[in-house]
């Protein structure tokens, strides 16, 4: 988007405070003559990294430069590199309580609610501002069963985690993967680390949320996450920006590896402003008998390129996606989830509900790859679209390769509107047009809301009212 560019979208409550940045900050990285290796050094520098992670930014750059942007999915030559910063550093070291963190950052957080879903349901967060972790906590009953939940810089520089951390590191998703996976290996910044002990079950979540708050910056987070044998784990991951008329850049990377007879779910609701470019990559790695869960709700960005992917290793392994997409004017969402069964007995499930108004664009694109030795596999889709005028767009792209007889693969799509008979039923019973059309759509994304916390499943419900209102 153009510095003067103009846009009548209605935000999604982003009325935020707004912490911004001078352009002539130190802490403001910007690539006007591109992605360099002294920019690297320098970011590498002022992280403080081991010498390996130095020399792995590097080798990452130069697949960057040599990887073409990726020709799949939505138009993304409005993004232009040279005006991303890829390093914002906040004006405050990582706090472990609550009052340490500032005000003009804490006021931010508190109005997304974050310290009181903690008090309530969490066992841990960690709140990232921008580039850096601000804010990190763990409840004593967690740490005393083994679990480490740490900043993934204070893990990678962790003499206990610091191996661990370059055993797995971008060894899931790797730079060679597509051009923004090479960028993220250059420029990552902040993030997660989780280690779940072998049998150990956590009773609450772990967050992580994730605040960009600069103009015309982008964010790097990577989070790692290992759940050993035997051991559960929920995770939840939240998202969110204020509007500006300049494009901002999303390029995190999640790498999960699920080990033998493991369970992993990992719940992700994302509100980012309608000026970003939402460049995530997520995948997973699944053990015998082990398992995974993938809950998803995509609100807000001006393009999206998000498909989870589950690597399913193990024989008897299992994947389930569970996902909604809201796309309003000016934005393009293409969303999905891959499932390639490496295995026998593996089994995938894939569930995605996609909402369009405004002139919004819903794209559901996925992939199911099942191998030659994965007998026996089994593997379903389902996606369903709903479109609430008719400027609005929904497309389904499903590609399936299945390289034995014996495995049973199914698909089914459907696109739809919002049926009149059930608005006028609604109205007959005393309830005003536009909340009866809000409590329809509501229902229909209730298949990912009911696989959330509480609090959780009630701000993407308020997310759906809200986006309801600007349609109509």
């Amino acid at each position: 988007m153009a510095e003067n560019e103009k846009t009548n979208v209605k935000d999604i409550d982003h009325s935020l405070y707004d912490f911004r940045y001078e352009e002539n900050d130190k802490d403001y990285y910007r690539m006007e003559d591109g992605l360099t290796p002294e920019i690297v050094m320098k970011l590498s520098e002022e992280k403080g990294d081991p010498e390996w992670m130095k020399e792995f930014r590097l080798k990452s750059l130069e697949v960057y430069n040599q990887l073409k942007t990726p020709d799949w999915g939505p138009d993304i030559s409005a993004l232009h590199m040279e005006n991303i910063a890829t390093y914002v550093k906040p004006k405050t070291d990582m706090a472990n309580t609550w009052e340490n963190v500032p005000d003009e950052i804490k006021e931010s957080f508190e109005k997304l609610g974050i310290p009181e879903a903690e008090r309530k349901s969490l066992a841990g967060v960690g709140a990232q501002f921008d580039s850096e972790l601000v804010y990190h906590n763990v409840q004593d009953e967690v740490l005393k069963q083994g679990v480490i939940y740490l900043g993934f810089e204070e893990a990678l520089k962790s003499e206990e985690w610091g191996p661990m951390v370059k055993e797995y590191f971008m060894t899931l998703v790797t730079p060679k993967d597509h051009k923004f996976a090479a960028l993220h290996g250059a420029v990552w910044s902040g993030g997660s680390f989780v280690y779940v002990p072998k049998g150990v079950h956590l009773s609450f979540p772990l967050q992580s949320y994730f605040r960009l708050n600069a103009k015309g910056a982008g964010q790097f987070e990577h989070t790692l996450i290992i759940v050993d044998e035997g051991a559960d784990l929920h995770f939840i991951e939240g998202c969110s920006a204020p509007k500006y008329n300049v494009a901002n850049l999303h390029a995190g990377c999640v790498e999960l590896f699920v080990k033998k007879g493991a369970h992993l779910r990992y719940s992700t609701i994302e509100n980012w402003s309608k000026n970003m470019y939402n460049l995530n990559t997520k995948r997973a790695k699944v053990e015998e008998d082990a398992s995974i869960e993938w809950v998803s709700g995509s609100f807000g960005s001006h393009v999206s390129y998000l498909y989870p992917e589950s690597d399913l290793i193990g024989k008897n392994a299992r994947s389930e996606f569970t996902g909604v997409t809201f796309a309003g004017n000016g934005q393009n969402l293409d969303t999905g989830a891959k499932m390639v069964h490496l295995a026998p007995n593996t089994k995938s499930v894939i569930t995605t509900k996609s909402i369009s108004k405004g002139g919004g664009t819903s794209i559901y694109r996925s992939a199911v790859y099942i191998a030659k030795n994965a007998e026996n596999s089994k593997a379903s889709v389902s996606c369903q679209s709903l479109m609430l005028d008719s400027e609005s767009r929904s497309d389904t792209i499903p590609a399936m390769q299945v390289m034995n007889d014996s495995s049973d693969v199914g698909h089914e799509a459907k696109i739809g509107r919002i049926s009149n008979d059930a608005v006028f039923y609604l109205m007959s019973r005393g309830i005003p047009e536009d909340e009866a059309k809000s409590m329809i759509v509501s229902g229909f994304a209730n298949p990912v809301s009911k696989e959330l916390p509480l609090e959780y499943a009630v701000e993407m419900n308020n997310l759906i009212r809200l986006e309801m209102k600007g349609a109509m």
